[in-house]
């Protein structure tokens, strides 16, 4: 079943959380400005095949994915289950980055995995792209930089028989 195209996304700047959470969770960017918040450091957007330069981004403020994941609910119906999960980020534009839950919980790139609301200390509205994804410790970030966030979709991986 391909779930990318069954479940529906946000309107109006609003994160959909689906699949294999414990709840789920629907949260615009008004919800977003309460979490504790990160800054992030600018950084260059370049093209990941040419390495082709395509903007200078001032320092994103956002909230972490890791702490709106925690608050779904990590599935585990199955001890340990939740170590085989893998998040597909979606945009509204079906523009999909994937990471692991041992990416996100268990090296550093989960502590700058931001979900951005906010630029050069301005808010971002959804005509501006927000809610954006950035994942500041990419060695080229613009292959994991979604603009117009509308679902993050937990999916388990099956073990092998």
């Amino acid at each position: 079943m391909n779930t990318l195209t069954t479940a529906s996304p946000a309107v109006d700047g609003a994160l959909v959380f689906s699949g294999r959470f414990q709840q789920p969770l629907r949260v615009g960017l008004d919800r977003l400005r309460e979490y504790e918040s990160v800054l992030a450091t600018p950084f260059d957007l370049r093209c990941y095949t040419s390495n082709r330069f395509i903007r200078s981004v001032a320092p994103y403020r956002g909230v972490r994915l890791t702490t709106l994941i925690t608050e779904a609910g990590l599935p585990n119906a199955v001890q340990g289950e939740f170590k085989r999960t893998v998040f597909l980020a979606i945009g509204q534009d079906g523009y999909v980055v994937t990471f692991s839950w041992h990416e996100l919980f268990n090296t550093p790139v989960g502590e700058s995995v931001l979900v951005a609301y906010e630029c050069d200390g301005r808010p971002l509205s959804p005509a501006e792209g927000a809610p954006i994804l950035f994942s500041g410790a990419d060695i080229l970030p613009a292959p994991r930089h979604v603009k117009r966030l509308a679902r993050i979709e937990a999916q388990v991986l099956a073990p092998l028989a």
